[in-house]
């Protein structure tokens, strides 16, 4: 399970994808998942930072040097 104080690699990883500007799709045929699951994965990522969009799940692992 996420935490605030720490996202697993894959999920650094996804946030890094999506920080290059890759649409959701792309991110998933780079990483061989769909793309409903790439989506499943953001709007986790997004409830567990407490933050609405995956751009401001951007900025906030940004923020403290993740990516």
């Amino acid at each position: 399970m996420l935490t605030k104080e720490r996202l697993s690699h894959d999920d650094l990883v996804l946030l890094q994808l999506l920080a290059s500007g890759l649409p959701a799709d792309a991110v998933a045929r780079r990483l061989g998942l769909s793309g409903r699951t790439i989506r499943r994965r953001t709007r986790a990522i997004c409830d567990q930072l407490g933050v609405r969009t995956q751009i401001e799940a951007v900025v906030w692992a940004v923020r403290r040097g993740l990516l």
